[in-house]
């Protein structure tokens, strides 16, 4: 099986990291920070943990950059750095998963809007209320609703990270979604 190589826009600036060029680091963490921030603060809830895993990651991140191969860009390696430490984080907290036995199925989509309205204007307060309501949600719903929805890492990936099994991955993706929409009436 053949290795694909990606290149992305930044391999100058991650080939410049590698030879310890602090500048470049500045400008990989200028352009990626923010955006990992919000990966951060999706699954943690927390401003300062959100800001201590994204430190920690790019620390990692710049340490370890000679593992970077380009089999990916550097953001999708940077993304993968960051939600680790981010479930690190979350694992310190000793997280408690819901039981299985306790699942009941839920129905009920996600998004909708009753009036039909797809203004954008409407569309941006709707946004703006489901990241708040995803706030007030349980920590084991909101990581496995974040990695699943945001993230875009199915199940199987979800257990294996955060070291559940792959149907409790589903029970507390399903309990999110029914919870989201509940606290969302």
């Amino acid at each position: 099986m053949e290795t694909k190589l990606y290149t992305d826009r930044h391999v100058d600036l991650v080939e410049r990291c590698k030879l310890g060029e602090r500048k470049a680091q500045h400008e990989l963490y200028r352009h990626y920070s923010k955006a990992m921030f919000n990966v951060c603060m999706r699954m943690l809830n927390h401003m300062g943990e959100a800001e201590d895993a994204l430190q920690e990651a790019f620390v990692d991140a710049f340490t370890h950059i000679h593992q970077f191969r380009q089999q990916s860009t550097f953001g999708a390696w940077l993304k993968q750095i960051v939600v680790n430490k981010a479930i690190n984080q979350l694992r310190s907290r000793k997280m408690q998963w819901i039981q299985l036995e306790e699942w009941q199925a839920a129905d009920g989509e996600l998004y909708g809007s009753e009036d039909g309205h797809d203004e954008h204007e409407d569309s941006v307060y709707e946004v703006e209320r489901i990241r708040h309501t995803m706030q007030q949600l349980p920590e084991g719903y909101r990581v496995v609703l974040t990695l699943y929805l945001f993230e875009g890492y199915d199940h199987e990936e979800i257990g294996e990270v955060l070291g559940i099994n792959e149907v409790t991955s589903r029970t507390q993706y399903m309990r999110a979604k029914r919870k989201l929409l509940e606290l969302m009436k």
